[in-house]
């Protein structure tokens, strides 16, 4: 895909996938436009002292707006040839304690998105999932789960038009906002961090490798897929370890809506996945999909498992520090 002449558009432009997404592109990319869309003004001033839009030149844009507002994304998705939507309300006790605001933001917002993206002829849209959509146990894997299911028939709405819509669903980020990992660094002020089960196992990818397999599904998606990537698997526990070293492990119980391990690929998705160059792809199962579209895609085998816990490659402890930026361990903390 040629991203210069392209005009991008990114809800929840202000989280942290959102202003890495930023810096990459601008920096390996560069792409006519990059629209940064989101709520927060004041998130917006901060991302400002680093990527100026003062000049008529400059390739960046700030609106203010919610994927709830409809009105507000017909218009930013004036001109726009490419949407990211990566807004979302994903802290899971926040959404189990206000159900509503979760399913208005994740379910209706992605609605929105796809109404607007539709009308506004734009060529490609993908949207952020989550492992927590595969058999979700809590609201905020179920809202995302509703979300993929209707950006993936959103390309049935779209008919004749160009527009197209897939899906990118990957595991834990190391380093977001909110993530495990900065619990763990401000617990360890205290000499103590806690795990809610020692058999707990999840997937880990960083900003960067989730940023770039985002650009790279944009370029190769028809409409329809879900990409998922090939991750390593790690315990909560090692991950503990490796990011306090000299802490306590304190273990407190299961939360509500919290599995002890996470699956990218369901039961039933495995007999429409096909493998393909560090990925797999779920193909959809409608009269609209071209029977074409991965062709060179091998299919799994029956009983395939792609759980955390069944994963045949698993992280260390210093292969967690280096994709967190964190100093690799002494041979007496190991």
């Amino acid at each position: 895909m040629d991203w210069k002449n392209k005009t991008v558009l990114i809800t929840g432009g202000t989280g942290s996938f959102g202003k890495k997404f930023v810096e990459m592109a601008l920096e390996k990319y560069r792409p006519k436009k990059v629209i940064v869309y989101s709520r927060d003004e004041l998130k917006q001033h901060e991302m400002r002292s680093q990527w100026d839009d003062s000049q008529p030149d400059s390739p960046i844009r700030y609106f203010v707006g919610d994927v709830r507002d409809k009105e507000r994304l017909y218009r930013a998705m004036q001109g726009v040839d490419v949407v990211i939507h990566a807004a979302a309300l994903k802290q899971v006790p926040a959404c189990e304690y206000n159900p509503f605001e979760a399913v208005k933001t994740n379910v209706l917002g992605t609605k929105n998105v796809i109404d607007a993206a539709i009308d506004a002829g734009v060529e490609r849209i993908l949207a952020l999932s989550t492992d927590k959509a595969v058999n979700p146990v809590n609201l905020y894997g179920a809202t995302k789960l509703v979300g993929e299911k209707i950006l993936v028939q959103g390309n049935s709405y779209a008919g004749s038009r160009p527009t197209r819509f897939s899906c990118v669903r990957y595991g834990n980020v190391v380093g977001s906002r909110g993530s495990v990992v900065q619990v763990f660094k401000k617990q360890a002020e205290t000499g103590c961090v806690t795990v809610t089960d020692e058999r707990m196992t999840r997937f880990w990818i960083t900003l960067e490798q989730g940023v770039d397999f985002v650009i790279r599904c944009l370029s190769l998606m028809y409409g329809g897929e879900v990409f998922v990537p090939k991750l390593p698997s790690m315990r909560v526990t090692d991950l503990a370890k490796a990011v306090a070293p000299d802490c306590q492990i304190r273990i407190v119980g299961i939360r509500p809506g919290e599995k002890i391990h996470e699956s990218l690929l369901s039961d039933d998705e495995v007999h429409h996945t096909v493998e393909h160059d560090g990925m797999y792809i779920v193909k959809p199962l409608f009269p609209w999909w071209g029977k074409d579209n991965w062709k060179d895609g091998r299919a799994l085998q029956e009983g395939f498992i792609y759980r955390s816990d069944e994963n045949d490659h698993w992280l260390t402890g210093d292969d967690l520090r280096r994709m967190a930026g964190l100093p690799l361990m002494s041979a007496a903390q190991v």
